[in-house]
């Protein structure tokens, strides 16, 4: 008690000197509730986003391997093809080997093939073309026909779908074809059918893309149950449910789905040039009514789509391994939507960054500051430490008196600046952010503007859609509180060093005698 009833005597009665101590720490404490609040909401965000948002890892053919591989010629064409049908897919056999891994939350997939219908109209504005077939054969006139073996009217004459020129006793017949030769894999029916594993690979309704307009989404994956696009439901008149007939046209196998709901796509179309949306001939239902058909049909050509759920980016290249090793083709290869998400993240983390190295930087200087104001105020106050250490009062005592001195000055200080950082925290926080931003959006329209682009989406694809953090609600809670009184005692332990040394060393003969 004497000790702080001292020190209350001599903050009163040295009242200037620890007026600026005070303005110096009030600074320095609004400095730091700032920070620490932009910083710890930081923190907490870029947790929270990380939390709510999973690292997707997905398997995708590896064209560049391919490319490596490819054939030039007449023929290449036709081989590189039939290479490319050669290579060894895998299966729902391999993806669920695939997600029996240790570095995973969990797995999904889509299970996709495509069939024909007879009373269905596929939603399509494609057309045809022809390619022309030529023969030459060696005869003895010279005339031009038509494709109905009448007289032609010259060379190069047409009638019908065959085109007959006789030139120097050589016949050149052209005859007008349509054909087609494309990979097997491929899925060629009018409608593609996809089948998914559960509620969680149906991303596209996740993130809103699709969007159920009438009925229900499936609730049996394991049943001829479907939801279709309310493009294909408008062209055909189906309503909910409605049952639709597909088949398998190379076995004439027929299947029937009910209806179960109908959904609309809201995906921005508006720079395609396309009479109906990329999704209006697909139809959803569950992964298991695709097994069902590959049980019953074994010609239908398939694809499987999986997602990985990570448990953690660490986990990344571990997984990537354990794949290869369990048979992956060197043809297909791993991607993660790692980079969207640290893309999302991106400004908050500069910002945390600044606030980190602003707030080092503050507690630096003036730790520095206090240091010298101290080490002035021990030399002024040389006689009044003499005087005590004179009648008696212990060094401790007296290095106690001064750090209290200056703790009590300091947690005012730290108060008064708390209570102002709370209200300038947000403002700031935010006003960083959004120049972090800004900052960013001005790079990629430089690069936009290299590729002679108004805009470019800088954003790679991934398996789920996340949002970019554009807000900071700096808050000053228990915790900035709780760190902001350990910078205070800190700081006030630095600065007292001073006071500490110079009480030590001083000696009251000493002291009074330099004073007289």
């Amino acid at each position: 008690m004497y000790i702080l009833k001292n020190s209350l005597i001599s903050i009163i009665r040295n009242k200037g000197r620890n007026i600026l101590i005070g303005i110096i720490i009030l600074v320095i404490a609004c400095a730091s509730t700032v920070t620490l609040a932009i910083r710890n909401t930081a923190i907490t965000l870029v947790k929270n986003y990380e939390e709510a948002h999973d690292i997707i890892a997905t398997i995708s053919f590896n064209r560049k391997q391919l490319s490596e591989n490819f054939k030039g010629g007449e023929d290449a064409e036709k081989e590189n093809i039939e290479a490319f049908n050669n290579i060894e897919t895998f299966t729902i056999d391999d993806v669920n080997n695939y997600g029996d891994s240790e570095y995973l939350k969990g797995y999904y997939y889509v299970y996709s093939t495509s069939l024909d219908s007879d009373s269905l109209s596929k939603a399509t504005d494609s057309y045809q073309y022809e390619v022309e077939d030529r023969k030459t054969t060696t005869s003895s006139t010279s005339q031009t026909t038509g494709g109905n073996g009448g007289m032609g009217r010259g060379p190069g004459a047409e009638e019908g779908g065959e085109r007959r020129t006789i030139t120097n006793n050589t016949t050149t017949v052209i005859t007008k074809r349509t054909e087609t030769f494309e990979s097997s894999r491929n899925l060629t029916g009018d409608f593609e059918l996809n089948g998914y594993s559960s509620y969680d690979a149906m991303t596209d309704f996740v993130n809103g893309t699709y969007t159920i307009s009438e009925g229900e989404m499936i609730s049996d994956f394991n049943s001829y149950e479907c939801v279709i696009s309310s493009e294909l439901a408008t062209l055909n008149e189906i309503t909910v449910g409605n049952t639709i007939t597909l088949k398998n046209s190379n076995t004439d196998k027929t299947y029937e789905f009910t209806v179960k709901g109908i959904y609309t796509d809201n995906s921005d179309t508006s720079d395609s040039i396309n009479m109906y949306s990329p999704s209006a001939n697909k139809i959803i239902t569950g992964s298991g009514a695709i097994e069902l058909l590959v049980q019953d049909d074994s010609t239908l050509v398939t694809n499987v789509t999986p997602s990985f759920i990570l448990e953690s980016e660490d986990g990344i290249d571990k997984f990537t391994e354990e794949v290869k090793e369990k048979g992956l083709n060197d043809y297909y290869t791993i991607n993660t939507n790692l980079e969207e998400l640290q893309s999302a993240t991106k400004s908050i983390e500069n910002v945390k960054i600044f606030a980190t190295t602003f707030l080092i930087i503050t507690l630096i200087i003036s730790s520095i500051v206090l240091f010298v104001i101290n080490m002035i105020n021990i030399r002024e106050r040389k006689y009044e430490i003499g005087v005590f250490r004179t009648i008696g009062v212990s060094k401790l005592k007296l290095t106690v008196q001064f750090i209290s001195e200056l703790l009590i000055v300091s947690i005012v200080a730290l108060i008064i600046g708390a209570f102002c950082g709370s209200y300038l925290a947000k403002p700031i926080g935010n006003t960083l952010l959004h120049n972090e931003i800004e900052s960013s959006a001005q790079e990629e329209q430089e690069i936009s503007d290299n590729f002679g682009r108004e805009h470019m989406d800088m954003k790679f694809e991934g398996n789920v859609n996340v949002q970019t953090i554009d807000t900071i609600d700096a808050v000053v809670d228990f915790t900035v509180l709780t760190q902001l009184l350990g910078i205070g005692i800190l700081l006030t332990l630095i600065s007292s060093l001073a006071s500490m040394i110079s009480i030590q060393r001083f000696t009251p003969l000493t002291i009074l005698k330099e004073r007289s």
